[in-house]
């Protein structure tokens, strides 16, 4: 914009709306810091325990923090209930209470869609930490902003610290629970099923997305499939659940449908490209009822998301941190991959806010 054809009023308007702008965006981290300092001194569950609104010295003395952080505790709780985390509302007396809403709920440790596990594993300075070192990625052919940080891409240190591995997969069954308590309740998601005996779920992990759909649909054959360190020791004792140990860029099991919850978008096209090619060779053709079933999101407005595009584009952030070449991926680009992999026709069902569900078939 040239200023220059501007007043003085309306261009120093501008000016310090400009630089409210770069400090909201200087600043924005410390809402995650502020979340994360909540999660890990259990503000939602002291609320929830105390049973109704809390008031701040009720607050502080259910944290058991130090009295004289009672000013800071009110200051933190400020900006969780200007974010949205929490309400809050005057007492007859004059006195400020607290009490929860939806997003806080879903961080109450025993919620059972809980998105504590999530939310502190992609608070953690692990996986945090990546993301001050963007600029040296683009300036050098590292694999990914996490490699230069640890030496490693993210799965080989997961398969080389189980312990990273186990906080990595807690974070996922968060996920993978309030995911499938949409899924098998929607009709459309329940269609996906019609004929289909068998499904392998890739990379599947500690199967907590198979399970829910073997649960839901009884007459499936459910196989989670995943890297050795993942599945080893993990055997649910239902009967239509089995785990394989492999790795989906060498072969997949053979099935009637291939599960890819949140799997694709990990990987750069290439890759993709691969791991729907040995997709493609697990299944049946179209006419015998081959198929894959993808969960991952659809940037753009072809998907009416409009309203969650910030948190998709965020989240793209996330996997060029994490990973390098993994991404969030336009319609476009999903045709792409799905082209040259020897896919035909493919649908989109975006009844999943963040996510959708992509239903492809091979040629």
């Amino acid at each position: 914009m040239d200023l220059t054809i501007l007043g003085e009023v309306e261009e120093n308007e501008l000016l310090v709306d400009a630089q409210a702008h770069i400090w909201r965006n200087i600043f924005s981290f410390l809402n995650s810091m502020a979340l994360k300092c909540a999660l890990e001194l259990s503000i939602p569950d002291a609320i929830k325990k105390h049973g109704k609104p809390m008031t701040l010295n009720e607050l502080t003395n259910s944290l058991l923090i130090h009295p004289n952080k009672t000013p800071s505790l009110s200051r933190l709780m400020r900006i969780l209930v200007s974010t949205n985390f929490f309400s809050n509302k005057i007492l007859p007396g004059g006195e400020e209470c607290f009490a929860l809403t939806l997003s806080s709920q879903l961080l109450l440790k025993d919620h059972p869609l809980s998105q504590a596990a999530f939310s502190l594993a992609m608070l953690d300075p692990r996986l945090t930490n990546p993301s001050y070192h963007l600029s040296s990625w683009f300036r050098n052919d590292a694999e990914s902003p996490f490699q230069i940080v640890n030496g490693r891409s993210f799965w080989e240190k997961a398969a080389l610290e189980p312990k990273f591995n186990e906080f990595f997969n807690q974070a996922m069954e968060s996920d993978s629970r309030f995911v499938t308590s949409f899924l098998v309740r929607n009709n459309v998601f329940k269609g996906l099923f019609e004929g289909v005996k068998s499904l392998v779920d890739v990379a599947g992990g500690n199967g907590t997305t198979a399970k829910a759909i073997s649960e839901a649909f009884s007459w499936l054959k459910c196989t989670v499939f995943d890297l050795p360190h993942v599945v080893q020791g993990i055997q649910d004792r239902a009967s239509n659940l089995n785990y394989v140990a492999g790795d989906m860029f060498d072969a997949i099991p053979h099935a009637d449908a291939v599960l890819l919850k949140w799997i694709l978008h990990d990987w750069s096209d290439k890759d993709c490209i691969k791991i729907l090619q040995q997709c493609k060779e697990a299944i049946p053709n179209k006419n015998d009822g081959g198929k894959v079933i993808i969960i991952d999101m659809v940037v753009g407005p072809q998907t009416n998301n409009s309203k969650h595009s910030d948190a998709q584009l965020l989240f793209d952030m996330e996997m060029m941190s994490l990973t390098g070449g993994g991404k969030e991926r336009t319609k476009e680009e999903w045709e792409n991959i799905f082209v040259n992999a020897g896919f035909g026709q493919y649908k989109i069902f975006p009844f999943m806010g963040l996510r959708s569900v992509i239903e492809v078939y091979p040629l």
